[in-house]
């Protein structure tokens, strides 16, 4: 079904790419004039790495996964870390660190889909090589704690990446499979293949801030967005299209985030605002917040003019449709329903 990646694996190709390898490749950071490349999309017989930068997993727990995307026509290899455990890690950090530079190095790997979130990606982040990737680059594949690496890849180097489900979340038997998980799985497949452009629909909220913009759509985790503030993955949302969700927070907390976002002067010039699943914590018994999700952000935007919309289908949910971010979208509020389409 597939083949675990070994140090040895590297093909000639990526070999003769380590000419160039020296220091690690220089960023491009605060250009934002840089348009965003996207790396080639997939074809027939091309091949997927999967890697655990993150949080652990099985062999077993992966295998749907690597069955559906063998339906697709495309072939699977799993890294070392895929099996591997060191408490909550998939594998130690010089572990995981090595899985995914050699994922990114092996220019026969065409995309590579993270197996799950977790915690784990920013401990490596700093470690992580680029030159090959810049040479070569590929789709990286994931959410929750991947957008650490959506966000340093989308600030520093300027390629696309999907925020989408990973492993963890196929289905074990596609028939029992609800409606929602089939279409948000299938869009990985179109977002790999490039074969239209992405469109998707959510349905109207009472708190939508009415509207249209067009500009690259970036963000992710709110967590892992603000926790990026001041370091050289900060996320850069000047003119884009901003998209936010998270789960397991209290109220107040996901209220200190915002501020933080408009704090540090990522609402001020924003296209749009996308915020998506938020699976909030209870307030506590006698600690009632007082702010429902829409107030807290709304509060923080009341003086900025872009389009908002709540309830867009990506997070830590059943409807996660797979996003490009660094992208170009338009991004349409109405009164009958909000649309995110990808552009040429």
């Amino acid at each position: 079904m597939n083949r675990k990646l070994f140090l040895s694996s590297l093909l000639p190709a990526s070999a003769m790419l380590y000419a160039f390898k020296g220091k690690a490749a220089s960023p491009q950071r605060g250009n934002e004039t840089v348009k965003h490349q996207k790396p080639p999309y997939l074809k027939q017989g091309d091949l997927i790495g999967i890697t655990c930068p993150a949080g652990f997993i099985t062999d077993d727990e992966i295998a749907p996964a690597i069955q559906q995307m063998e339906s697709w026509g495309f072939k699977v290899v799993t890294g070392k870390t895929v099996g591997a455990r060191d408490f909550t890690f998939g594998g130690t950090d010089d572990e995981r660190l090595a899985d995914l530079q050699r994922m990114l190095d092996d220019t026969s790997i065409k995309a590579v889909m993270c197996a799950r979130g977790g915690y784990g990606a920013v401990r490596i982040i700093d470690q992580l090589d680029f030159s090959i990737f810049k040479i070569s680059p590929k789709w990286l594949i994931g959410f929750s704690d991947i957008t650490i690496l959506h966000c340093h890849l989308n600030s520093n180097y300027r390629f696309a990446s999907i925020h989408s489900k990973m492993c963890n979340s196929f289905p074990a038997d596609w028939a029992k499979a609800e409606p929602i998980q089939i279409d948000t799985i299938k869009s990985i497949e179109k977002a790999l293949k490039g074969e239209e452009l992405m469109s998707y629909e959510a349905n109207y909220q009472v708190n939508n801030r009415l509207g249209t913009a067009e500009g690259e759509l970036i963000g992710g985790n709110l967590r892992c967005i603000e926790n990026l503030a001041g370091s050289v993955s900060e996320i850069k949302t000047d003119h884009k299209i901003l998209f936010v969700e998270d789960v397991g927070e209290y109220l107040y907390s996901v209220d200190r985030m915002f501020f933080n976002l408009k704090r540090s002067g990522k609402l001020h010039k924003l296209k749009g605002l996308i915020v998506g699943g938020f699976r909030v914590k209870k307030d506590d018994e006698g600690e009632s917040f007082g702010k429902t999700l829409e107030q807290i952000v709304l509060e923080k935007v009341k003086e900025f003019n872009y389009p908002v919309c709540f309830d867009f289908p990506v997070g830590h949910q059943k409807a996660n449709y797979a996003l490009k971010c660094g992208v170009k979208h338009r991004l349409s509020v109405t009164e009958q329903a909000t649309t995110l389409t990808e552009l040429p």
